[in-house]
């Protein structure tokens, strides 16, 4: 495996002590929504702090009269011609570049098109560099081949309806909605983007989603920690309102906190269930979104679930600072593959699988699904033999090192292993590392105190896993989630690189024969995965998010698309 980069030490000053949250909240009533909303993981939401009349009505009065006077100057100046009142707008919008991302473009039919400003927006790799080496075999080629993206191009042109409606919704001040975010980084992705559709369909505003603490990781992280909030409101200006804070006139000890929607709901459900509440509260409080909003939504709405996805939810720039840092020293020496690496001991728990480690590890496993059943999703009625031929387990290290040579990925390929710590550390990931010795982690990638203020931070280590597998040449996810469905669709909409799901339930039986010779192994293999990466229309399929197949919705080939 590769050595860690070390730099040396460097000197850190102590951030300074950060004020005392405010304690206004204290004031209100004990209900759900303020201990959701004043936890001790957050004071984001704060009030403005009480005023005393008495003692503020003169400086007021005085800066009213100030601000008078200032209006009454600019007004007669503007009645005075100047040289820049000939400029033409062209010449105007050509000196102030940086204003173009801040501000839609409103249309004399009075409907608000931003189509000119998603091209800034999307988070975009670095380039494939194809099959690189003139001693590469015919195999090893065809492996680092990107995939014929047949002309599909991003493409977000919202109908008319939808452009013209927008004008009133992004100026919505008296209806709230606030979501909360459950689950990994992922998850929460996924929730975020189904947010911003609940609020474009009930015409509200959205208030900035909270992170709920993941009791499974520890993590407390605030959106504003993961996320570019900025980048996020601006992006979303044309399609809804976005506010950071809550205004104090919403926090009503009565409002209740909705966790109970069923699955696969639609937009017409939405609306007919929460409308009216929203109407008469002002503030409605949703929880627990994970895959509950239809995936087959109208198709404005559907390209408004890409444009969070890939345009909205850049990460926060210290962040994505060091994502792009990682990927470029995994891509200045060359092609690499991202491997989504699922050894974690919460994976093995709540899979009812085995890891292919000995009785010792499986044992532990086994102890811990007993003591906690309530982990296991899914299929209880099943051996773990037969989860293993129904592909519902995640491929071991020899599992997946098989699966890569049978592709043709060269020994000497570089492999970068997203995803968190292995279960049985360096001996799980042994078999692999044998095949494959060129493979790193973030950790060894980072030079010293480059990841210190993210650990104990798993969002935001995900995050970065994000960033350098967005750039990597080939990706493959060793078993399905919420991490590869959304690099399958990332992957996809920024130019159809190359993605390989393994076929985990045709490769099951292959792994068990010991007749298939090596040869015929690989040529199973490759005839396996041959499309992957390739465009593949989502259809009305109930189990295909846009997220993950934005063929057709998103993407189309007869416009000349947004980059």
């Amino acid at each position: 495996m590769a050595k860690p980069r070390t730099s040396p030490k460097t000197t850190t000053r102590n951030p300074s002590p950060s004020p005392p949250p405010f304690l206004f909240h204290y004031l209100l009533p004990v209900s759900p929504l303020t201990t959701l909303l004043f936890s001790p993981k957050t004071h984001r939401f704060r009030l403005p702090k009480p005023s005393s009349s008495s003692s503020s009505s003169p400086p007021i009065l005085l800066l009213c009269f100030i601000f008078s006077l200032t209006f009454l100057g600019i007004s007669i100046l503007n009645l005075i011609p100047t040289h820049s009142a000939i400029i033409p707008c062209s010449h105007s919008a050509a000196s102030t570049p940086s204003l173009s991302p801040i501000s839609p473009k409103t249309s004399s039919s009075g409907f608000i098109d931003d189509t000119r400003l998603l091209s800034d927006t999307v988070m975009v790799p670095l380039p494939a560099h194809g099959a690189l080496g003139a001693n590469l075999s015919s195999a090893e080629k065809e492996f680092w081949e990107q995939p014929n993206g047949e002309g599909f191009k991003p493409c977000l042109d919202f109908g008319l309806g939808y452009r013209k409606s927008s004008a009133k919704i992004v100026k919505e001040r008296r209806r709230f909605l606030l979501v909360v975010a459950s689950g990994g980084l992922n998850q929460q992705r996924n929730q975020i983007v189904d947010a911003v559709v609940i609020a474009r369909v009930l015409e509200a505003a959205l208030v900035v989603p909270v992170l709920q603490v993941n009791l499974i990781w520890g993590d407390e992280s605030e959106f504003s920690d993961i996320f570019d909030v900025a980048h996020f409101k601006r992006t979303l200006q044309a399609d809804v309102r976005v506010v950071s804070n809550l205004p104090s006139t919403h926090l009503m000890s009565r409002q209740k906190i909705m966790n109970k929607i069923p699955h696969d709901v639609t937009p017409q459900w939405i609306h007919a269930r929460f409308y009216n509440q929203l109407n008469r509260d002002g503030l409605l409080v949703l929880k627990g979104l994970d895959s509950k909003l239809s995936k087959n939504l109208p198709p404005d709405l559907q390209k408004l679930r890409c444009k969070v996805a890939f345009h909205a939810l850049r990460f926060a720039a210290p962040i994505q600072a060091l994502g792009n840092q990682l990927a470029k020293r995994m891509w200045i020496e060359g092609p690499y593959i991202a491997l989504h690496l699922r050894l974690e001991k919460d994976v093995w728990v709540r899979t009812g699988c085995l890891t292919g480690l000995g009785p010792e590890y499986d044992d532990i496993i086994t102890k811990v699904r007993e003591s906690q059943p309530e982990y296991l999703t899914g299929r209880l009625n099943m051996s773990y033999t037969q989860r293993r031929l129904a592909g519902l387990c995640p491929l071991n290290a020899l599992e997946i090192a098989r699966v890569l040579k049978g592709l043709g990925a060269p020994r000497s390929a570089r492999i970068y292993s997203a995803g968190g710590e292995a279960f049985g550390e360096s001996r799980a990931l042994q078999p692999l590392v044998a095949e494959f010795p060129n493979l790193v982690t973030k950790e060894m990638l980072a030079k010293e105190g480059e990841l210190s203020p993210y650990m104990n931070k798993p969002s935001a280590l995900a995050a970065i896993d994000y960033i350098v597998s967005l750039s990597s040449d080939v990706f493959v996810p060793s078993h399905g989630g919420n991490m590869g469905r959304a690099m399958q669709g990332h992957r996809a909409y920024v130019g159809h690189r190359k993605f390989i799901k393994p076929n985990k339930r045709a490769m099951m039986p292959l792994f068990e024969d010991t007749s298939i010779s090596n040869d015929e192994f690989r040529s199973i293999m490759r005839e396996l995965h041959k499309s992957q990466g390739k465009p593949e229309p989502r259809g009305y399929m109930r189990n295909r998010d846009v997220i993950s197949h934005p063929v057709p919705e998103c993407m189309c080939k007869h416009k000349t698309g947004i980059f």
